[in-house]
């Protein structure tokens, strides 16, 4: 685990926020990291609901209702303490409780997103030290500040993780630890150069555990989630979802990117760089298998899965000085970079531009994706159209981009429902369009049934 024992196998486990929700689902990850003892360390979100109640809280409510959340989060913690039976950690936990009172009653002393930072960081301080102290039960555990190592730029709400300085203060003190205990931290949670806290955006916590296990040089990444795998699509949407036992890095990346809440998007980059394997698996019933996420696999199908990502916001930018322009295109994306915008899908014809943005990861943060500073910098360019209440569908596999059967088959199937836009041609993993939010169910459902069922 530390250089001088390149080649130890281990793994990282990552727990998202339901597994680790009360102290039932606690005792059971513990139990599960103790029947696997190639995992030494152990990357927790905070318990399920905690999060979302600091994000309130980040959003200044009047006193009445900041009480109310503080009391959500003081009776998820208390619930865990009270079994648990440890007196130094309940202290400890009610020493937090009284520091996050505080902050949130204060409010910003610097900027806003770093005050926020501040806040949602304590969701994972709480459910770290709680599972440490459950896992020692069973095993020899210990907790770990993972802004020791951690290290991030000083954007707060998406923190960029310098991932040469996390490998580096991971072996200078992280690695000799994992030789002894299993190790417990946070995810999602960070620090920029200067020791202020910072976050790594909603759904971080996979992202941590893949940057962790690459300075740590682990062989293999365990997402333990509430479902046992990466599904063809939503089965809440679909009964005829069905797990997916293996996928390569490729499909499985346009799948987090377009809308698999069950793998953050950013998880396989550090992954794939270092070719670390990952498993998506449930910790109600580890027993019930999970994906596998590999460079390659032996089946290439001509569509794998159907992703749906929700409140997709579509922004069209229209001027007759792009026609047998240079530079209109940059200067509209030099705009966006300016306010760390991320563009998802772009067309353009001769005098105009759409491209869309994702609202539901941005109000995550609790930011606002569309400020009035972005429009009036874009309406001195141009003219600026935008439409709210779509949804990106996105039909994942294999040589899409060649197969004419693909479009043909799910733009026959989608009709009569209208098509506001559609890309492909960049990936061969992918086609995408958007539709109106209203029909975005029976739509993913059609295609589904067409080319999953149907198989």
């Amino acid at each position: 685990m530390s250089q001088s024992h390149p080649n130890s196998v281990f793994s990282v486990a990552k727990f998202g926020g339901t597994s680790v929700a009360d102290y039932a689902a606690m005792q059971r990850c513990a139990e599960l990291v103790a029947s696997r003892p190639q995992v030494r360390l152990v990357v927790v979100s905070a318990s399920a609901g905690v999060t979302n109640a600091l994000v309130a809280l980040g959003n200044q409510p009047d006193a009445a209702e900041r009480d109310q959340h503080l009391a959500t989060i003081h009776r998820i913690q208390q619930g865990i303490c009270e079994p648990l039976a440890e007196p130094a950690v309940t202290e400890q936990v009610h020493l937090w409780l009284d520091q996050l009172a505080t902050l949130a009653s204060v409010g910003p002393s610097a900027t806003v997103a770093a005050w926020k930072d501040e806040l949602l960081a304590y969701g994972e301080r709480f459910s770290s030290l709680l599972f440490s102290r459950i896992l020692n039960q069973h095993v020899s555990a210990s907790c770990f500040d993972v802004r020791q190592v951690m290290r991030t730029d000083g954007h707060h709400g998406k923190a960029m993780p310098n991932q040469a300085e996390i490998r580096q203060l991971c072996q200078q003190h992280l690695a000799a630890q994992l030789e002894q205990q299993v190790v417990v931290t946070q995810g999602f949670v960070g620090a920029d150069a200067d020791g202020h806290t910072t976050t790594l955006g909603r759904g971080g916590s996979d992202y941590s555990a893949a940057l962790l296990a690459a300075g740590l040089q682990a062989n293999e990444v365990e997402i333990w989630t509430d479902v046992a795998g990466i599904y063809t699509t939503d089965p809440r949407l679909c009964p005829g979802a069905r797990a997916i036992a293996e996928i390569s890095f490729a499909e499985a990346a346009e799948l987090a990117t377009f809308g698999a809440k069950v793998l953050h998007p950013a998880t396989l980059i550090p992954a794939v760089a270092n070719n670390i394997a990952v498993f998506v698996g449930s910790s109600r019933e580890p027993v019930a298998g999970g994906t596998r996420i590999l460079p390659t696999t032996q089946q290439r199908p001509m569509v794998r899965a159907v992703a749906l990502r929700r409140q997709q916001t579509l922004v069209t930018v229209h001027s007759m000085n792009m026609l047998h322009a240079t530079g209109f295109l940059a200067e509209v994306f030099a705009i966006l970079a300016r306010h760390n915008l991320s563009v998802d899908l772009v067309t353009t014809s001769e005098v105009s531009i759409a491209l869309t943005l994702d609202e539901a990861g941005s109000a995550a943060n609790g930011h606002e994706l569309l400020t009035e500073a972005v429009l009036a910098e874009l309406g001195q360019l141009a003219r600026v159209e935008v439409e709210r209440d779509l949804a990106l569908i996105a039909v994942i596999g294999n040589d899409v981009h060649s197969r004419p059967a693909v479009s043909e088959l799910t733009f026959a199937t989608v009709a009569p429902d209208n098509v506001r836009m559609i890309c492909q041609g960049a990936s061969p993993h992918n086609l995408c369009f958007l539709v109106n939010e209203a029909v975005a169910n029976q739509v993913v459902q059609r295609v589904h049934d067409r080319f999953i069922d149907a198989a």
